[in-house]
Parts: C-alpha cells; structure tokens; sequence
C-alpha cells in the first residue's frame, strides 16, 4: 500500500492559497475567525499572559486587565498572522507578547474599518472597534523584549457593547462593517 505524497503536498498548498485568499480579502459582514487565547496582565505596557477564560464587561474591557477602563481602547485584538510575521524574524513570541487581549486565527483585523461590530464568545458578546493601530511607546517592556512591534500598525482596539464570557476556540463574527468614523449610526 502507497502513501500518496504528492497528493497531500498538493492539498496542503490548495489550503494554504484558500486561507492566504481569505486573510487578503476585503472584510465582509459575516466573516470568521476564532480566538486563539485570551490574555491578561496587571500593569500596562507588558507582556499578557493567556488565561483559560475571560469576561467581556460593558462599558470597561476585560476583567482583570490593566487596560481596561472606561476608554476607547477597552480591549486590544491582533491575528496569528501578525505574530508569525515575527517569528518570521526569529523572535521568540507567543499569544499575549504584544500586550493583546485577544488573539484570532489569521484574519488581517486591521483591516476592519472603525465602527465594525464583532460577535465574540458563546455569550455572543458585541465588540465594536474603535481604533486601528497605536502610537508605540519604545520604553515599553514589550519594545525591549522584542525589538520591534506589530501593534502600532496591525492591531486594533475595541470597546465592549454587550458582555459575556471568552476562551481559546469560540468564534468571532463581523455583524456590522464599520464605514471608518468612530461614531456612527447602525440599525
């Protein structure tokens, strides 16, 4: 009995042009992806650590996080993709490394415009993202750990509509694409 060889080479480069496809394409109501880990820290500016499960609190973030509040940037959400790009360099980087709450399998969120809404969670928690990128602060602990960092350009930051609970594996669904302003009309 053979192993097909070829034909496993052949389906595993099929797969990887479908997800290159997908990560490249124009954000789309409907659109998903899934949380990869949830993390936390105490102090801002450092380096998050995943934790089992999160609670999305209205109005605040993530419990327990030090960026939480009643801001703009209640919870902060970067891809796999963006990860690998440093790992790319040789960087020893996980979930987390770049101060983000919430890490999802190899969707561009960047590429969401301001005011999209995102279903998170079994709870179906709504964030609705409120900013794209960030000023990088080269003091931060995460700047001199790693030397360079993804979340200026490709991170994004969202603020809590409806809250619930989050864990490593529960989906996330673009339910409303924002048109760019921070504030705007839905239905």
């Amino acid at each position: 009995m053979g192993v097909d060889f070829e034909g496993d080479r052949q389906q595993l480069e099929q797969d990887r042009r479908e997800a290159h496809e997908r990560v490249r394409s124009k954000p789309r109501v409907g659109d998903r992806t899934e949380i990869v880990a949830v993390c936390v820290s105490a102090g801002k500016g450092t380096v998050k650590t995943p934790v089992p499960e999160g609670e999305l609190v209205v109005g605040h973030g993530l419990a327990g996080d030090a960026h939480a509040g009643t801001w703009h940037r209640q919870v902060s959400l970067l891809s796999t993709s963006s990860i690998d790009k440093m790992r790319a360099l040789d960087l020893k980087v996980d979930e987390g490394s770049f101060a983000e709450n919430l890490t999802v399998r190899d969707y561009e969120v960047y590429r969401l415009p301001v005011g999209t809404v995102l279903r998170v969670g079994r709870d179906a928690a709504e964030l609705e993202v409120t900013q794209i990128g960030k000023e990088c602060h080269h003091g931060c602990d995460i700047f001199q750990q790693v030397g360079v960092c993804v979340m200026p350009k490709e991170g994004i930051f969202a603020r809590v509509l409806k809250g619930g609970k989050v864990r490593a594996g529960d989906a996330v669904e673009v339910i409303w694409l924002g048109s760019g302003s921070f504030e705007e009309e839905r239905p």
